[in-house]
Formats: structure tokens, C-alpha cells, sequence
């Protein structure tokens, strides 16, 4: 062979090795990657090509799908009560693909998951339709149901958990939005998507209030600042008297602390001063402790660091750089500190099952579309922020606030409960109707089947009625009623 022909003939060679080595890198390497690329127009006709496994609570699916006309998408999403159980279902769209819950499961819900293998299989010898398998989770009904209605047209935000087990019990967002209004492909769901975008709709109804907003926690987190204070022996008896001046003026600063009116805060005990909402004797415990402290303890409940149950939960923040005026105004929920309900509802939750956190979460099992388990989810310990001992000590303080205090609104004829109030600031100098919080538990013979967390962001009641004792309260005794009723 002549010198030219040979050239082109390695140059030949090497073009098809280059071909060979491009196709098995597209075919093998990144197969996985491409099938389920967000542009892989295949990928969506296939999730809509059967029909879709549910999403189940309380034994009954709260989703279903329907068949449409259209050629390529041949089944769309329905849901049951849309906006009352977006906050947990997310939605699941032919044109705008899907979150939460529809997006983390899609596999098993489409019947494409690895471990419906058999089950496809098998449909091939016996001619069964495709179905998806279904999604159990912990939810309760009735717990969601108390919930939402509770907070009606206010801007808001429940979180509810078993204590005991760490399955969340209720997930409530409002205002919400109804998931069945775009989960098709045409004109009509467009628009639906497009009214419900934060540019054009300044309420924001698709956000995930109980998961993804994060809130100043105010007078809430002074259950935290408690804890800590007892587990590092900075107080050891809750009636006794705490050396606390009144004024107090804040480390480094000639600011004195303020309370919230004439309260009896001078040297009051740690009950007296959770059930009254102390500001001075939580601030002055957070500066004695120091941030290390502090942090320490918050960190133990679960702050700084997302959560996820499955779908992600924004981490909750306390400061980690404070100098010591910072640290005070941070222990009583305040300065740069901030939470989402579903935190707090885990504090919550810490201190009524004596002092162990269990780790949140809200797929109880996966099933086949023969109702086999595919995976079942078991409750599992996250960290233990204070003892049995001084957990019981702060669930007694937590019941005077109840049953003496600011948080009367809650009580239950013959139940047990305990609770801490808030009323965060909110605003540039405080201008904006601040947020009401509200954080309790209901107590059993057998132990505490709920912990709750509410937060009402905004309402139309005047600026000097909202308290969380006066619109957060009433929302969570709703929902520590239908749990307590449920279980009779």
C-alpha cells in the first residue's frame, strides 16, 4: 500500500474507533443519565403511558389517574382534596414534570423502579395492563384534615409528629394550590402554572411553608434555651429563684432586655418565668451558658442541618459566630435565629418522649401494584438532646403554661398537654403583624401520641390580638384532638 492510502486509512480507522468508543460511552456510561434526562421526551411519555400507582392515607389513595385523549400522554394525575395535601403529595405534571413525593417515588408510582421487575414481568406472560405500585405513608386524616381547616385563609404552616415513632402525623401549608389545575399538557394548565408563580402571585402558594420557610421562632425556642440550661447544670431546680435583675442589661451594651408588659420576671423561677414568657430570665440564661452551649443543644435537636423525610426540609439556624448580647437575644428566638415548624414540632417532640428525638419521616412502605412490601421504613433514634429526668422537668413547666399560663387556649378536658407560646417580630423594626407560634404535645397513659408545631404567618386579625396563645393554640388543641379521637 502507498504512503497516501495508508494514511487515509488510519485516518479511516481512527474515525470509527472514535465512533465505536462514542456509542459505547452514550449506550453504557451514560445510559442511566439520558434515559431519565429532564429534555428525554420519552421519559415523560412513559410515566404518563399507564396508569399511576397512589399515594395512600389512612388505607385510601389520596391521588388516582384518569385517561385523557391525548396519543403520547395517555393517563393524567387526579388528586382528592388537591390543596389540602399538596404540602405532602407535591404534584406530579405532563408539562412541568414534579416534586416531592410524585418526583423521590416515581419510580415505584410509574412501576419502573428495579423492584417491580417481577411484576413487569410477569404482565408479559399474563397480559396485564402496567400499573405503578403504591406509597403508604404515616399521615393521619384527620390530623391533616384539623390542620388545614384550622388555618383556613390565614398564611401559615402546621407540622405534626408522633413523638414516640418520629411519623409525621400532619403537614399543612397555606395558602396552597390544587396539583390537579396543570397536571395535564395544555393551554389551560399553563395558565394554571403561571397564576401560581411567586412573580404573579406575591402569596406564594406553591412554597412549602411546614419544610422549606424558615421563621424567627421568638418566645418557642425559650423551651430549647430551658433545655439547655438544665442539661449543662446552669439550673437545676425549676422552682427555685433565678438570680435575674430586673432590669437586665444586656452584655456589652447599656440596652436593657425587655419584656412583654408587667410580668414578674425579677429572680423568678424557670417555671414561672416559661409560663409568663420571660424574656430576661432566657436572655440572661443564654449569655451565662455561652453560644458553645447553646449551640451544643440545638444542634442535638436537630438545627443547622437539613432533614429529610424524605423530601428535604430547609435546616433550621442558630448563629454559630455570637458575642454574648447576641447569644441572649438568639436564646429567646430572636436576632439572627430561625426555624421551620417542622423543627420546632421536633422539639416538641424531644421533650415529650422523655428527652430521645426520633428521626421524622413520612412513607411508612412502598408496595407493589399487588400490595406486596417492597420496603418498610422503621422508626429510628436521631439523638437524645437532654435527659428522661430533665425532660420531665421541662414537660412540667410546659403543662403549667397550659394549664396557668399563656397557653390556656390548648387545654383538653382530661388530657394531659403541654405548650409554649410565641409572637415573633417581624419586619424592619418590627413594623410588619408579627408571627404567632404555638408548640405542644398531648399525653396518653401509654405516652404522647403528638407533638405539634403551628405557625401563623399573617391574618387579618389586628395587629394587638395576635399572640400564639390567641391564633396558634386553638389550630394545634384541633389537631391533638383528631389524633386523640383517632386512636379511641
Amino acid at each position: 500500500m502507498n504512503k497516501p492510502l495508508r494514511r487515509i486509512a488510519i485516518f479511516c480507522g481512527l474515525l470509527v474507533l472514535a465512533l465505536l468508543i462514542r456509542d459505547n460511552w452514550l449506550q453504557y456510561v451514560r445510559a442511566d443519565e439520558l434515559n431519565s434526562h429532564k429534555n428525554n421526551r420519552r421519559v415523560l411519555i412513559e410515566r404518563y403511558s399507564a396508569e399511576r400507582g397512589n399515594i395512600i392515607v389512612d388505607g385510601k389513595p389520596i391521588t388516582g389517574s384518569v385517561k385523557t385523549d391525548d396519543t403520547d400522554f395517555v393517563y393524567k394525575r387526579t388528586y382528592t382534596n388537591g390543596p389540602m395535601w399538596a404540602p405532602v403529595t407535591g404534584y406530579a405534571s405532563q408539562a412541568f414534570d414534579a416534586n416531592q413525593i410524585e418526583k423521590l417515588e416515581d419510580g415505584i408510582l410509574t412501576g419502573n423502579d428495579d423492584r417491580l421487575f417481577f411484576d413487569r414481568t410477569m404482565g408479559m406472560f399474563t397480559g396485564k395492563e402496567k400499573r405503578g405500585g403504591n406509597v403508604v405513608t404515616t399521615l393521619s386524616g384527620a390530623a391533616q384534615k384539623a390542620a388545614f381547616e384550622g388555618l383556613g385563609d390565614k398564611k401559615g404552616a402546621v407540622a405534626a409528629i408522633d413523638p414516640q415513632t418520629g411519623k409525621i402525623l400532619a403537614l399543612a401549608s397555606t395558602p396552597s394550590y390544587d396539583p390537579a389545575t396543570f397536571a395535564g399538557n395544555s393551554n389551560k394548565d399553563t395558565k394554571a402554572w403561571v397564576g401560581l408563580d411567586k412573580k404573579n402571585n406575591p402569596d406564594d402558594p406553591m412554597l412549602n411553608r411546614a419544610l422549606r420557610q424558615t421563621y424567627p421562632p421568638g418566645s418557642t425556642f425559650k423551651v430549647v434555651t430551658a433545655a439547655a440550661a438544665l442539661e449543662h447544670r446552669q439550673v437545676t431546680d425549676i422552682d427555685a429563684a433565678t438570680e435575674t435583675p430586673l432590669p437586665w442589661i444586656m452584655p456589652g451594651t447599656t440596652t436593657p432586655l425587655r419584656n412583654e408588659g408587667n410580668i414578674p420576671c425579677e429572680n423568678a423561677t424557670l417555671r414561672t418565668a416559661l409560663r409568663v414568657s420571660c424574656n430576661t430570665v432566657f436572655g440572661k440564661l443564654g449569655a451565662d451558658l455561652g453560644k458553645d452551649k447553646m449551640l451544643e443543644t440545638a444542634k442535638k435537636f436537630g438545627f443547622n442541618q437539613e432533614q429529610f423525610i424524605p423530601v428535604r426540609a430547609d435546616a433550621s439556624v442558630f448563629p454559630e459566630e455570637l458575642n454574648a448580647s447576641q447569644t441572649a437575644l438568639s436564646s429567646i428566638g430572636q436576632f439572627d435565629t430561625r426555624t421551620t415548624p417542622l423543627q420546632m414540632a421536633m422539639v416538641t417532640a424531644a421533650i415529650a418522649n422523655d428527652g430521645k428525638l426520633m428521626k421524622p419521616y413520612m412513607i411508612d412502605r412502598l408496595e407493589s401494584p399487588s400490595v406486596d412490601v417492597l420496603d418498610k421504613n422503621e422508626p429510628e433514634e436521631l439523638s437524645r438532646p437532654l435527659s428522661q429526668e430533665n425532660a420531665q422537668k421541662l414537660q412540667s413547666m410546659m403543662e403549667t403554661v397550659v394549664n396557668e399560663g399563656t397557653g390556656q387556649k390548648a387545654r383538653i378536658p382530661n388530657v394531659t398537654v403541654g405548650g409554649k407560646t410565641g409572637t415573633a417580630q417581624h419586619g424592619e423594626n418590627n413594623s410588619k403583624n408579627p408571627y404567632a407560634w404555638f408548640i405542644s404535645y398531648a399525653k396518653a397513659d401509654n405516652g404522647s401520641p403528638v407533638a405539634v408545631a403551628v405557625v401563623v404567618e399573617d391574618s387579618n386579625a389586628s395587629r394587638d390580638d395576635i399572640s400564639g396563645g390567641g391564633l396558634a393554640a386553638p389550630i394545634a388543641k384541633s389537631v391533638m384532638k383528631a389524633v386523640l379521637d383517632s386512636k379511641k
